[in-house]
């Protein structure tokens, strides 16, 4: 009997670093092999250096999910043409504007920053220091990804569905690992772990398998309601990762269309 051949079955691009992703139907990927809207802006501590240099840092010198849980609470539309962003909490409007000029982009850090003030667990109270937050990034270059690389990342529907069982959440939100690619019809769960080294097909484009992802705290904040409900490194280094708590794996475009469609085929090749 011929082995499944794994599919794409979700793809999100995360426009504003730590907030909310978008579901698309495909994407495209930038000539270094980055995903095209990634990443593309962030909001940065005051004392983490120029408001002007977008050079790559450490997600600690960021407001994000490794320390504000509660921002996965935010809705987060960047409209890319219009270059406008816009932050709201259900019916509740956090900031909105365009994110050109140092003014109207200073607004919007100010209305994040007081919102992230009124959070139980959040950076920004007792280290003044801190503030004011800034907005970096131009929109377009996708810029603000954990590593300077700033790889594609993929896991599988059965690696998730697996650990959302040990963790007794079989219906676990996916988004809580801020990866760009899911795909389904894995033999096993974690499988993809093991392609690490090996060159994978996904439609059209050839990648290299770099290596597995380590994961942090940022993992058990709830996608939905912004509070740590998951002990999702534990979960991993106890049932399937004993090492390290690793799940999903960045991935290096080396050929082909730079294009990844939901359906697409994936094959080792």
């Amino acid at each position: 009997m011929p082995m499944p051949q794994p599919t794409v079955t979700t793809l999100y691009r995360h426009p504003v670093k730590s907030m909310t992703p978008e579901q698309l139907p495909s994407l495209r990927l930038t000539p270094d092999g980055r995903v095209e809207g990634d990443r593309v802006l962030g909001f940065r501590f005051g004392d983490a250096g120029d408001a002007l240099d977008w050079s790559w840092q450490n997600k600690r010198n960021f407001v994000g999910l490794v320390n504000t849980p509660g921002l996965a609470k935010l809705n987060v539309e960047f409209a890319g043409a219009a270059r406008r962003l816009r932050i709201h909490a259900g019916g509740l409007l956090i900031a909105e504007g365009p994110i050109d000029g140092d003014a109207a982009r200073a607004d919007i850090a100010r209305l994040l920053a007081d919102y992230i003030l009124t959070l139980e667990v959040n950076p920004l109270a007792g280290f003044p220091e801190r503030q004011p937050i800034v907005l970096v990034g131009d929109g377009v270059q996708p810029l603000f990804h954990d590593t300077a690389e700033g790889l594609v990342t993929m896991y599988s529907a059965e690696s998730l569905n697996a650990l959302g069982e040990k963790l007794g959440d079989p219906g676990i939100d996916g988004r809580r690992f801020r990866a760009n690619v899911v795909i389904g019809g894995c033999s096993e769960p974690f499988e993809e772990l093991s392609w690490a080294g090996r060159r994978i097909r996904i439609g059209q484009t050839v990648f290299t398998v770099t290596k597995p992802v380590t994961r942090c705290l940022v993992t058990h904040a709830n996608p939905v309601t912004g509070s740590r409900d998951r002990d999702v490194l534990n979960a991993l280094t106890r049932h399937f990762t004993p090492e390290n708590p690793q799940f999903a794996v960045t991935l290096r475009a080396v050929s082909g269309s730079g294009l990844i469609n939901s359906g697409d085929s994936v094959e080792l090749i």
